[in-house]
């Protein structure tokens, strides 16, 4: 059976946009949806932010004070007669005066953002951390590992140069060079001018370098995501590779994302290095020193300007350089630090796992699948109406072939996932009403792909119930035949990331849900990655998990649920057949076909 094709499919067809919709529309409209994400994230230290600011910029002000000092100096120098001693000593003091107030306004002002930098970073990462702790597990299984890290690490660390540095540095290298230039108009309008004559040209350079920014900054991430990616699955998968002899191929991923990675950002960056080193040129020391000393002695020379103004000009003119490389790095900072900012919005928007307003408890093991649908997108349904009862106490398992949806339905039940259709109740209770630390301490997992934490075994084993004491740990343990291999670790329970084998890692999982004593639990081919040595103790420990449970089993190996109470068989996305292996044998239907052919292939 398959759903019909026009259950989800549009009503009608999207119409065109507008003739007028210009393309550049949608990349202005990333724009102010990162800048506003970005001034939204920075809001819990916008107050400090501010003052720093307000001392850069009278520090910066500060720092025009040994030019004027200079000035001074260089008039009482020049000057007839004798030499005012007392006037050089109060303009020598005037100067030391301004370096120390720059130097300790400016330094006050970056330990202010410095601080304010360390606290957002730490407030960022417990939203996300409260954030990911409340959206729903299946959301993990549908991104890869780097590109969570990539948000949760790299994007923070993004902002740290933009709240730490930015505002103060932007803010003195616009209040120094703005001051200088209306100190230079004061003393002649040409001296002002000759300062900035190179500007325009650099202005020009700089604009055809940054075309297309924006576009080429979102691939640039794209493809840093996945390098990042490509880099946790290479180390995380790295002994499973190379046990089946693919570590070269593995190699060759990585290799190849990191080719494409070093390709793209070389082809971005090698047409721009001819104009930048000559955009750098335009606003060098020695060609802006250059240009500003003939002006100046073509000003004294015409009688415009008196060689001590001259001098002035020129020194001012000198720190023009620095302060619009400054401002430049400091607009690139911002373009990466608003990306950057927009990308953590999306993950802290991340829609959570309802909860509800008045919560209900579970009671009793009985378990309901009444009209279940589900559908991980607008691609289909991959469940369509399943009806399946777990009586309290039986074992259940769920066959079919792959792709039919019985790990679908299982994660449904320890709410992975909300359903789109239906209901699954626990207790009798629908899940979506249950409060999901509730709800799991009502319905326990063991997954195949089984996940152990870094700390102790015993760690480990209580994560489902830290104030078990270490007679209940010991007690689960032997329940799930694991207790003599961890014997024989160097620290016995207290052996820090001890090295399981995938059977003995799924025993850990099974002592763990043992001692968690859920009424409900789900298995996921629990003896999926189990050495033919320890299948057995396996399922002695899934024996002993079993008893006075609800147990809901995934098989893809028929042979372990043929004791099963119930077997429903699922294929594409509906129960085609339910009840005992004897009577689905005799039936000899889907389930009998799928016994036929994996008896075939173990003879």
């Amino acid at each position: 059976m398959t759903a019909p094709a026009a259950e989800h499919a549009p009503t009608g067809e999207r119409p065109d946009p507008p003739p007028t919709e210009a393309p550049h529309d949608a990349e202005a409209d990333d724009a102010r949806q990162a800048a506003a994400a970005l001034d939204e994230l920075r809001r819990p230290v916008l107050g400090r932010t501010r003052l720093a600011v307000a001392l850069a910029a009278v520090g910066a002000l500060a720092a025009l004070v040994p030019f004027a000092g200079l000035a001074a100096l260089g008039d009482l120098l020049l000057a007839d007669g004798p030499l005012d001693r007392a006037a050089v000593v109060t303009v020598a003091v005037a100067v030391s005066a301004g370096l120390l107030a720059r130097g300790l306004l400016l330094g006050t002002a970056l330990s202010i953002t410095h601080f304010a930098d360390v606290d957002l970073q730490a407030h960022l990462r417990r939203c996300i951390v409260r954030r990911l702790g409340r959206v729903p597990l299946g959301w993990f299984g549908e991104r890869t590992s780097g590109s969570v890290r990539k948000a949760a690490q790299n994007d923070i660390a993004a902002l740290h140069h933009l709240v730490a540095h930015h505002a103060v540095e932007t803010t003195a290298a616009t209040v120094l060079p703005l001051g200088g230039l209306a100190y230079l108009l004061w003393l002649d309008w040409r001296l002002a001018l000759l300062a900035l004559g190179t500007l325009p040209l650099y202005a020009l350079a700089y604009a055809w370098m940054m075309r297309g920014y924006r576009e080429k900054a979102a691939r640039l991430d794209a493809a840093t995501t996945r390098i990042s990616s490509a880099v946790v699955e290479f180390v995380t998968g790295i002994g499973v590779v190379k046990t089946f002899g693919r570590a070269r191929s593995a190699h060759e991923a990585y290799r190849a994302a990191a080719e494409e990675f070093g390709n793209f950002y070389a082809d971005w960056v090698r047409p721009m290095l001819r104009v930048e080193a000559l955009s750098a040129m335009l606003i060098s020391a020695p060609v802006v020193g250059l240009l500003n000393l003939l002006g100046a002695v073509w000003f004294t020379a015409q009688g415009w300007v008196t060689p001590v103004d001259a001098m002035t000009g020129f020194l001012i003119a000198l720190v023009i350089p620095t302060t619009v490389v400054a401002l430049g790095f400091g607009a690139q900072d911002r373009r990466t630090a608003a990306a950057a900012a927009l990308r953590l919005r999306t993950l802290l928007d991340t829609p959570e796992l309802p909860v509800p307003a008045e919560p209900r408890t579970p009671e009793g093991g009985a378990v309901e699948f009444d009209g279940v649908r589900f559908g991980y997108g607008p691609g289909g349904e991959v469940l369509r109406g399943v009806d399946l009862e777990l009586a309290p106490g039986t074992v259940t398992a769920l066959v079919g072939p792959s792709g039919a949806g019985k790990s679908t339905l299982a994660t449904l039940l320890p709410r992975f996932h909300d359903v789109t259709g239906g209901a699954v109740r626990v207790g009798g209770v629908d899940v979506r009403e249950v409060d999901p630390e509730a709800l799991y301490r009502s319905v326990g997992f063991v997954l195949q792909d089984v996940a152990l934490v870094h700390g102790t075994v015993a760690d480990n084993i209580r994560l489902g119930r830290p104030d078990a004491t270490d007679d209940e740990v010991v007690a689960a343990a032997k329940a799930a035949r694991i207790h003599d291999r961890v014997l024989d670790l160097p620290d016995g329970y207290d052996t820090v990331d001890a090295l399981f084998s995938g059977g003995e890692a799924q025993r850990v999982a099974i002592a763990r849900a043992l001692l968690a004593d859920t009424p409900v639990l789900v298995l996921d081919e629990a003896t999926a990655f189990a050495d033919p040595e320890s299948e057995a103790a396996v399922q002695d420990a899934l024996s002993e998990l079993a008893r006075g449970r609800t147990l809901l089993v995934i098989a893809h190996r028929l042979r372990t649920v043929v004791g099963a109470d119930r077997i429903a068989v699922l294929d594409e996305g509906v129960v085609v057949e339910r009840g005992r292996h004897d009577d689905l044998l005799a039936l000899g239907g889907k389930y009998a076909r799928m016994w036929t052919a994996q008896e075939g292939e173990q003879r």
